[in-house]
């Protein structure tokens, strides 16, 4: 089994696609909510979403990653530098830490048939992997810690035990709540 992560450039973007939006639903989620505010999709898209998300793809830091396993897209993570996702430089509830410039981890989906295969892990290694590529110091990540089992329609923002298994560590708490709990801020440095 062969595994590999790369960034979501236009010539990946339908990879991308395949992995959040098989169908191509036009109203269905193009991972920019947690990213840009509405009056920024709007402005890159003309209220289109996809072409929003393609506009991005093609920027010096394109929107994150897509894994593949033995070629084929199974894994997605929403990732670049805190002061490229305006969400969270304007967030009042998601902080920064301190001044280290970090990139951050917004959303990860694995995809439908293979999930529990061990694709989050290889993505979010990846993810980092990208990051370092770029000089990043730190990737955070703003999972929640279930007591029980997580509500699945917030399975996007992980869980503290996934980015655990992955070298990642609390280093806070945020202001923001996700299915009522609050989530944390979890760091890995990258050396």
């Amino acid at each position: 089994m062969s595994w590999k992560t790369r960034p979501v450039t236009p010539d990946r973007f339908e990879d991308f696609a395949d992995v959040i939006n098989r169908t191509r639903r036009v109203n269905h989620c193009w991972c920019l909510s947690h990213r840009l505010q509405a009056a920024e999709i709007e402005q890159l898209g003309d209220g289109n979403r996809e072409r929003a998300m393609r506009r991005l793809c093609e920027r010096e830091h394109p929107p994150g990653v897509v894994t593949y396993r033995d070629g084929e897209p199974v894994g997605w993570c929403n990732i670049g530098p805190r002061t490229e996702i305006t969400r969270l430089t304007g967030s009042r509830l998601i902080r920064p830490v301190d001044e280290l410039p970090v990139w951050s981890i917004v959303c990860v989906i694995v995809r439908p048939g293979h999930r529990r295969h061990g694709v989050t892990a290889q993505l979010i290694e990846g993810a980092v992997a990208y990051a370092a590529s770029h000089c990043a110091p730190a990737v955070e990540a703003y999972p929640i810690d279930p007591s029980g089992r997580m509500d699945v329609t917030m399975a996007f923002v992980g869980t503290k035990s996934m980015f655990e298994h992955v070298g990642f560590r609390v280093i806070g708490t945020t202001g923001a709540v996700a299915s009522g709990m609050p989530r944390l801020v979890m760091r890995r440095y990258i050396p």
